[in-house]
Parts: C-alpha cells; structure tokens; sequence
C-alpha cells in the first residue's frame, strides 16, 4: 500500500491554509505548532549551537518584520548567497514571510556571475556571508545584510514593528534558481510554493521520514536538490538539520559521528570517495578477510533482495562504526548517475541506500527507489501525481523524457520563448534526459540528449552510461567521455576519453598512462563494440566542476 504522508495536512487545512498545498511559511508554521521544542537549524561551529523550531520562527518573524519596514513587497526579489550555515535558512525563510521571492546564489562563482544573476531576476536586498559583503556593499545593492556576525548589519539583530504582512497564496511564485554554471543570457526557474510543498511530500510516497530524523546539509543549500531534499523535507518533517562545513572526508565523517546524522543526501562522487575508503580499510586486513567479507556482504545483499530485511547493519557492525556510518539510516544519491556497483556494495554492506532523479524545473524530485523494492540499475519509481512518457524513442526504446506534474515549473523568468521551447504543445515539460520506463514505473537514465553520440553504424552511444564504468576505479579521479569526428565527411563520430587520474594513486606520469590505459582496456572488454573507447587523453589538471561536483562538459 503507497504511503499517503500528505494527509497529514488535512486536519490543518481551513485553519493554518487553505487551499490544496498550504505555502511554504504556512507549512513551517505547521511544524512549529506540532514540534515546537524539537532541534530545528544546528551547527558543530566547533561546539553545538542549535535553534528549536520556535527560536527559528521568532528570527524568522523579527526578520521578515525588518524587510516589510524597509519596503520588501509581494513581488520583489531578495537574493541570499553564502556557506551553508543556520543564518542561510533564517534568510530564505524570512524573505518568504515576508511576501517576497527568493533568489538563491552560488556563493562559489565570480563576482561578476553574482552581479549578472542579481541584475537578471531584479535583485535589490541581498543576504550575504563575508566572502562578498564588500563587493555588494559596493555594487550599489539597495541593503546588503550579513550572515555572519560582525560583518555590517547582521541577521540576528534585525526586527521591525508588528505590522499585518500579507503573505503569498501557493500559486505564487516562491524562488528563483539559476542552475550551475550558468553563462550567456541567465535562465532563472521559477518555482512556486505549490511546486515546492508538492514535490516534498509526493516525495515521502516512497520514503518514511520522521521528526527524530537527522538530516544533513553538507552539499550547496541553494542548489535545488539540497534546498528541496534536505532543507524543506527537514522542516516538512519537524527533523533537525545540522549543516555541513566542508566537503572534505575526514570533516564529513566527524560530523557524521558527533551529529548522528540519519539521512545523509550526496553525489555519486562523494559516494564513491566513501566507500573507496571503506573498501580499502578492509582489504587492508589481508586477502583472506577480504575474501570472507565479500562472501558476507553478497549472501547480506541477497538476503535484502529476497526478504527486505536488512543483516548488513549487524554483520557489518564494526566497520559501519569505524567508517561512522553506523547512525545512518538512509543515504540519497542524486545530482547524476550512480554505477550500479556502487548502489549495490552500499545495501551489501548494510546502508539502505537509494537514489533519485529530477531537475531545477522540477523543484527537483521525480523518482525515488522505495527501500522495501528498490531496482540496483533505476532511478526510481516515478512519484504520485507525475505523469511521465518518452517521445521519439529509438530502436532500444530510449526516448526523451517528458513529465507533467503539481512540481513543475510555470517558465523561465521573463523568458516567454525558452519557456515556450521546453514545453511540448501538449504541455509537457521536456527534460533534455533520455531513458525508458519499466511495468513498474520505475524510470531508467541513459543520457543527455545533447551528449548522445552516433557512430559510424548509425548506434547511439550514452557516454554517461559509459562513464559509470568506471566510478569504482579509485586510480580515476574524473572522466568524461564524448564523441570526436572521425570522418569529417560523414561527419561520424567515434569515442574518446578525457581523464584526470587520482594524484595519490597515480603518481608518476608516465605509470600513470600505464595505469589507465590497462583500466580502459579492462572496460572496454565489457562494453558492446559500437560503445568501446578508441582515443584517450590524460589530462595534467582536473576539469571544472559544478558545485555539485559535475564536470562542466561545455567547459572541456
């Protein structure tokens, strides 16, 4: 029977909303009559410091209250950009009370990028940490506040008197987020309260989560994936959030450990970095044991498969413990596709671990694979109320995917013809994805449309598919394959590999190139002829990546 954790809202509506979906400042209102006292926004700063949901809503309020004396209407635009910290949330969420739209941004890209975004979406109030304070005190911004104390007008101290602020409806728009990378004319995705409450409780169809959940915000919150998956399904919930300081292992696992963080949400290349540790740790204590750790974690892995119970938690105690795995409930990977062997080797080892699928436009969740059913080679099982089909498929039966649904986007910001170029005439959403859909509805990825490759027999090749060959080779730090034109007359394309090998394990060039061509030639030998690698260039420097750690490919 498919959860139904929506329903919950039912006994609220008519008193905190009305409507279908209430919006997101009614929604934490919600929680903070169900789970006042209960940890909301924490951080290790190196010591706890934490709010209670009612301590949030009151800097919240003090906040929203400042905006509305100095101007902020219903309409208006309030930028926040900045390290993932309590403040950050306090920002947004108080933009929202105030009747206004956020506009998250990357806190990592050049000043100028900033100053483009900020232009484009008619942004004149910014929230902003130190790395930037003093480029938009001088920009001309309106007001510019700080997340950080002792760096100008600081959040915290902000208030503003006790007016009757009108507050958004849930058809109104909420955010505007600019995806990574973005260069040329901005395309900002408007989304609504509507597509965000949504989206966040459809989710929960295939995923149980509690108010004793811990969840943890390690990757950029203004990223949709983070903002949505972590943030508001946080505050959905009455969960706690304990926000991550560094992308760096040895920081992650100790927050890991002194948070007893239950849902840990990541990309497939973080993953990977962890359980490469792992593994190496137990091959570390010989061939024997490795090999009887293996046998152990294959018979936990078929055990889950048949049964749905879970032995690796028990069996595997001790190096969940060591890793600082051991209070995780739940790990999410999303932002790209993950190897099958990777999904696979996290359950034998115990880690109920599941992935997702989405994109801006969709606020982003589309699919979650359940725990209890779970499919190693999915995306997932296609969420309730999202209507899914592939147009022009090919003789594999790949098509593109093309959704409709409450999460979806109304258009681009002030950009009628983009909006009208990514809308089918019925009304569907395409997503420039390819993949196919099983009995089930669980949905299968095979690639950008714009990277797909056609070789000289008429195939199409998936370099993504190709890619995650190699997401367990430790030796390979990044690798991005794409087509070259081998006959500029046919104009046919044969397949190359750019790659960046692992400093630490390949030290030495030219071992190096020994290293990864024998690596390359192992894959190869699993691939079909039309998919093998024919040209390979190593790079002396790594590609540039998105803040969720994505190879720029435009940029190679």
């Amino acid at each position: 029977m498919e959860r139904t954790p929506w329903k919950v809202l039912d006994s609220y509506r008519g008193t905190f909303f009305n409507g279908e979906w209430p919006t997101l400042p009614e929604l934490f209102r919600i929680t903070v009559s169900r789970f006042g006292a209960r940890p909301c926004f924490t951080i290790y700063d190196p010591d706890r410091v934490s709010l209670s949901y009612s301590e949030a809503l009151a800097k919240i309020e003090a906040v929203a209250r400042y905006l509305h004396s100095h101007g902020v209407r219903a309409g208006d635009q309030v930028a926040v950009t900045g390290k993932n910290i309590p403040e950050w949330t306090v920002a947004y969420l108080a933009i929202l009370f105030a009747g206004a739209t956020v506009v998250p941004i990357d806190n990592q890209i050049k000043n100028e990028e900033s100053d483009l975004l900020i232009n484009t979406a008619r942004v004149s109030v910014i929230f902003t940490d130190e790395e930037k304070h003093e480029h938009f005190v001088n920009s001309g911004a309106r007001i510019v506040i700080s997340l950080k104390k002792g760096i100008g007008t600081y959040i915290y101290d902000l208030d503003g008197p006790h007016e009757q602020i009108p507050q958004a409806r849930e058809t109104d728009r909420a955010a505007i987020l600019f995806t990574s990378g973005t260069t040329g004319i901005p395309k900002g995705v408007v989304l609504t309260h509507k597509n965000f409450v949504s989206d966040c409780f459809l989710a929960q169809a295939h995923l149980d989560l509690y108010e004793t959940d811990v969840f943890y915000a390690l990757l950029p919150i203004h990223h949709a994936y983070t903002m949505l998956a972590v943030f508001i399904e946080t505050i959905a919930c009455g969960s706690e959030l304990v926000f991550g300081k560094r992308m760096v292992t040895k920081a992650i696992l100790k927050d890991l450990k002194e948070a007893k963080i239950t849902l840990f949400l990541g990309v497939p290349m973080l993953f990977n970095k962890l359980l490469a540790g792992i593994m190496r740790g137990i091959k570390a204590k010989g061939p024997l044991i490795y090999g009887i750790m293996r046998a152990l974690m294959s018979l936990s892995g078929l055990i889950k498969k048949l049964t749905g119970k879970n032995p690796g938690k028990v069996l595997f105690a001790s190096v969940l413990r060591q890793a600082s795995l051991s209070t995780l409930r739940i790990c999410i990977c999303g932002g790209g596709p993950l190897a099958p062997s990777v999904f696979r080797t996290y359950n034998q080892l115990g880690v109920d671990f599941i992935q997702g699928y989405g994109l801006t436009e969709t606020a982003p969740i589309l699919t979650l694979n359940p725990i209890e059913h779970y499919k190693e080679t999915s995306v997932g099982k296609i969420i309730p109320q999202v209507d899914v089909k592939t147009i022009n498929m090919d003789d594999r039966g790949v098509g593109e995917i093309v959704v409709k649904g409450p999460m979806v986007m109304g258009g681009y910001f002030e950009m009628p013809e983009e909006t009208a170029k990514t809308f089918t005439p019925d009304g569907y959403l395409k997503t420039g994805d390819l993949g196919y859909m099983d009995s089930e509805r669980y949905l299968y990825l095979t690639g950008r449309a714009k990277n797909l490759i056609v070789t000289e027999g008429g195939k199409n090749v998936y370099p993504e598919e190709i890619e995650n060959e190699f997401q367990l080779y430790d030796e390979i730090e990044q690798i991005l394959v794409r087509g070259f034109v081998a006959n500029k007359k046919m104009k046919t394309e044969r397949i190359e590999a750019l790659v960046f090998p692992n400093p630490e394990t390949c030290k030495e060039q030219n071992s190096a190139k020994e290293i990864i061509n024998r690596i390359i030639s192992e894959v190869n030998q699993r691939l079909l002829s039309y998919q093998k690698i024919e040209r390979v260039t190593i790079l002396d420097k790594p590609m540039e990546m998105t803040t969720t750690k994505k190879i720029k490919r435009n940029a190679v």
